[in-house]
């Protein structure tokens, strides 16, 4: 007997196997790989797509997921090669570019910058395309596990009409709305990091040359850091992160605060010169957070549902697919009754929150003075470049031995700390205070 079949024999029309909630790269990913096994699979999503969203740069060890999903060629049309990173330091007069080439995998020297509206859609459309049944404009309000075999989610439509499903497992791929955890009130603030964000699409943005052009551009300023993002089409997303209160000391408006922020970093006043928002720019805040729990025998949660720190690494859609495609191996072996499913589910949530560490320790830092000197005269001394190079690809998940690099890199980091402590206990005691700071967005 088929999977599929196994799958439909005892349900009912108003049952599913897996309800995923939303229809980002981790949800399109998860229902993509649930639905290719056979599984019954319902997606909600609330926004119907294509829609904007933040976060379009795309790492080089996100490929093979991409080819895992069938998507890569068309990922590629719509993409901007980028190669690596540029870090631009105003404290410094200058900006060095680091290579993905240069990491200790070789395999992958290059990304995708993509606008997200396009990317989305494919991904949502891919795992249509593998058997889920999408339904857009369809919000969840409510889940009852009350039931250990069939948990109730209730929802409504865009058009105010209740919607009540079935199903025999919950995936939870909302995104910052983190729709279970807030429910399960699992959810707390993160202890390390606090940051708000503005940003917006851009016309006129100038662009690097050649090889360089689809490059992401970092850059900090005096209250956290700036990107620029290059489209195919020309347009160029650009955005900021900053501290809260930082957020909260402006006196205009936000798009008046936005600019303003350009002007006083000449790197950034210089690239925006002649540019022009080409939708209305906009801000969100305290998005640092974590949710307790993964998972329980009826749910998991998956991408910005479980976790989010801060976007400076791009990290963002690699970790949401590796939790889609892996969490789909640990749905898969519950829903089958697998004697191995628990382990599975221990060592998937073991390895989700390894990653989550890795990048959390760099973002945590990026603001330091140590942590600027080190990336402003990047060395290989022991591998350490090929080493931070490698998280930078996001590769941390792999088998690449990247532990004795980036502990050296710490080592180094640590010294150049110590060597000028007075800026860096400074620049420490301000990002502690940003953490309990409340960011007020409008």
């Amino acid at each position: 007997m088929s999977q599929k079949g196994v799958s439909h024999r005892n349900l009912s029309s108003n049952v599913c196997d897996v309800l995923v909630l939303g229809g980002g790269p981790a949800g399109s990913s998860i229902a993509a790989f649930l639905a290719q096994k056979g599984w019954q699979v319902e997606v909600w999503e609330k926004d119907p797509h294509p829609r904007f969203h933040i976060g379009e740069s795309l790492l080089p060890h996100t490929l093979p997921y991409l080819q895992q999903l069938g998507v890569l060629e068309e990922v590629e049309r719509i993409g901007l090669k980028k190669y690596g990173a540029e870090v631009v330091s105003p404290y410094h007069d200058g900006s060095v570019t680091l290579y993905f080439e240069e990491a200790l995998d070789k395999a992958y020297p290059y990304a995708f910058q993509v606008r997200r509206s396009e990317f989305d859609n494919i991904l949502l459309r891919n795992c249509q395309k593998k058997g889920a049944q999408v339904r857009e404009g369809l919000v969840a309000k409510d889940v009852s596990f009350s039931d250990p075999g069939l948990a109730m989610v209730h929802g409504v439509t865009a058009q105010g009409k209740g919607v009540t499903q079935k199903t025999r497992y919950v995936v939870d791929a909302t995104g910052r709305q983190t729709f279970l955890a807030n429910q399960l009130r699992v959810k707390h603030r993160n202890p390390n990091h606090n940051s708000a964000g503005i940003f917006g699409h851009f016309t006129g943005v100038a662009r690097h040359s050649g090889k360089d052009e689809g490059n992401i551009s970092i850059c900090w300023f005096d209250h956290g850091w700036f990107w620029i993002i290059p489209f195919h089409d020309g347009l160029t997303s650009v955005g900021m992160v900053c501290w809260p209160s930082y957020l909260k000391s402006r006196t205009g408006t936000l798009e008046e605060f936005f600019w303003q922020t350009v002007r006083s970093c000449s790197p950034m006043a210089e690239r925006m010169k002649a540019a022009k928002a080409s939708i209305p720019i906009v801000a969100t805040g305290n998005y640092s957070y974590q949710s307790k729990v993964m998972m329980g025998s009826q749910f998991m949660m998956v991408g910005d549902a479980f976790a989010f720190v801060d976007p400076v690494f791009s990290s963002g859609v690699h970790l949401a697919l590796h939790s889609g495609i892996r969490g789909a191996e640990v749905v898969d072996a519950c829903l089958h009754g697998h004697a191995q499913a628990e382990q599975k589910a221990r060592q998937f949530e073991r390895v989700v929150r390894r990653g989550l560490k890795t990048y959390s320790w760099f973002i945590y830092r990026f603001t330091q003075p140590a942590f600027r000197n080190l990336f402003m005269a990047p060395q290989n001394t022991f591998r350490i470049q090929e080493g931070v190079m490698s998280v930078l690809a996001g590769d941390v998940f792999g088998q690449t031995p990247t532990t004795r690099p980036i502990l050296l890199f710490k080592f180094f980091y640590f010294l150049f700390a110590m060597l000028d402590l007075k800026a860096n206990l400074v620049q420490y005691r301000r990002r502690k205070q940003a953490v309990n700071e409340e960011s007020l967005v409008s």
